[in-house]
């Protein structure tokens, strides 16, 4: 797709406004996507990358890579990955990473559309192991407001970072596409 195709499906037709003029810098970083509470947020957060002319990579379980649907979602840059083993997921995104000229991975801590109580840290796994920046991304629904948000360098503490990177969206007062499925650390 075009970038300015994509800029127009995601402005004109879904009515976003893009709080970015550009991808971060890096050629290699994660982007988390907050909040994830609906197949939308892949939309809008695949059409953000297209219209900088990138194709962002992100983690989709294996069970949805069947015939003929694995072979579109392989094309949008999905990663098929195990759930039950999280040691293979790491060892295979770091992989790719580090083989890759340019890895725009894009991750929901949620972990899922569905409201949960506790935020999945693989991203912070990622980041630290392949030594790359997370960018605190967002598309707010209430505002119509997407973008990749500001650097987060993680440190040795994930609780500490999760807690602080929740403030941030907390503070932020970002707007779920379905109310009630966004939970934040106590």
């Amino acid at each position: 797709m075009k970038p300015e195709t994509a800029r127009y499906i995601l402005t004109r037709i879904y009515g976003f406004t893009l709080m970015d003029e550009g991808l971060p810098p890096e050629p290699k970083h994660i982007t988390l996507g907050v909040p994830h509470s609906s197949i939308a947020d892949f939309v809008v957060a695949w059409l953000f990358y297209k219209t900088f002319g990138s194709t962002p990579r992100v983690l989709i379980k294996q069970e949805f890579f069947f015939w003929p649907l694995g072979a579109l979602l392989r094309h949008l840059g999905a990663i098929p990955v195990d759930r039950k083993n999280p040691v293979r997921i790491t060892k295979q995104v770091i992989d790719l990473m580090e083989h890759s000229e340019t890895f725009y991975l894009c991750i929901a801590p949620e972990g899922t559309r569905k409201p949960v109580k506790r935020w999945k840290t693989g991203f912070h796994t990622f980041a630290r192991a392949a030594g790359v920046p997370v960018y605190l991304g967002y598309f707010d629904w209430g505002r119509k407001e997407i973008g990749h948000g500001p650097r987060f360098d993680c440190t040795d503490d994930a609780m500490a970072d999760l807690r602080a990177i929740q403030k941030f969206y907390r503070d932020k007062g970002v707007t779920p596409k379905h109310k009630g499925t966004l939970a934040f650390l106590d």
